[in-house]
């Protein structure tokens, strides 16, 4: 799944607090934003189903939709039909190389036979009972299974190593059949849209039956759990704050007054900037400042993006 990260800025920044001139004065301004991610397609074609509404809770490797694959899928049957018609041109070498055994296993059992025949006659030899051509004829017999043997192991080994080429000629041809089903299958997979991070949808870009591409977006998430609040401190400030430091964050409350949380800075800028326009005096827009984040638990999900809210050291 293809996803690009996204900061989420609100639309306005309100960096001073004009009202409830009573209350006692913060030390940042701020308004909230989130780290969101463009979750999209990872293949073209028709999208024929896409499970994500806007405000909807994904879990991370949640499959929500996906591509039509049809056409991989066809492409893949037709390659496994290949390898099935190439594996049947493969020999049964075992079968062929069971008649040379069979061959074998005969005259051995011939040559036991002339062993104990020509040890009878060596026996009656000995006594005169037999004569020396009888066991000639005995030796010549054994010479010949012998070679016949010979030509039937070599015979063996020839059509072993034929039946073996050809073997391998076959898998040559099947090797490349199977890397385009492996291709494929990649193809396939990526004809999911799976949601990568645990998050709550923001915005929607495409719906079911539309087409779409590679790399065009389908919808935004953000994970809402943990909301970053962008403060900006003048440089005289800057001393108090440090990365790792829990700061109290006051938004408001009904009724006028201000809801307290803690949150942890996790960065700060190494470098000023000018206040951002939307300051309403032309003295506070010239004035130099840097940003921080700061982490705040959001867990209940009272914290939207682009509210605004007060830091104090």
């Amino acid at each position: 799944m293809i996803h690009f990260k996204q900061i989420l800025l609100p639309t306005t920044l309100l960096l001073a607090i004009a009202c409830n001139k009573t209350a006692p004065k913060s030390d940042a301004y701020g308004n909230f934003e989130a780290e969101a991610l463009i979750v999209g397609a990872e293949a073209t074609g028709r999208i024929t189903a896409l499970r994500v509404e806007e405000g909807q809770l994904l879990k991370a490797g949640e499959v929500v939709g996906a591509v039509d694959s049809a056409q991989l899928l066809l492409r893949r049957a037709q390659l496994q039909a290949s390898i099935k018609a190439v594996a049947a041109k493969s020999p049964a070498i075992a079968a062929q190389l069971a008649v040379y055994d069979k061959q074998t296993a005969a005259l051995a059992q011939q040559k036991a036979t002339l062993d104990r025949e020509k040890r009878r006659v060596e026996n009656l030899l000995k006594s005169d009972a037999a004569t020396p051509k009888q066991l000639d004829d005995l030796n010549a017999q054994l010479d010949g299974l012998q070679k016949q043997m010979a030509v039937v192991e070599e015979q063996r080994s020839a059509s072993n190593a034929t039946l073996g080429v050809q073997k391998n000629g076959l898998l040559a041809e099947i090797q490349p059949l199977q890397e385009q089903i492996a291709q494929i299958d990649d193809q396939l997979a990526k004809c999911r849209i799976v949601n990568p991070v645990e998050g709550t949808v923001l915005v929607t870009y495409a719906e079911a039956s539309e087409m779409t591409a590679i790399a065009k977006p389908v919808y935004k998430i953000a994970d809402l759990r943990k909301i970053i609040l962008r403060a900006y401190v003048s440089g005289d400030q800057l001393a108090n704050v440090k990365i790792g430091q829990t700061l109290k964050v006051l938004t408001d409350a009904p009724g006028g007054g201000y809801a307290e949380r803690s949150g942890t800075v996790t960065w700060i800028s190494p470098k000023a900037e000018f206040t951002p326009k939307v300051i309403q005096t032309k003295e506070e827009r010239v004035n130099l400042v840097y940003a921080f984040k700061i982490v705040v638990d959001n867990a209940d999900g009272t914290l939207k993006i682009g509210m605004p809210a007060e830091v104090k050291f």
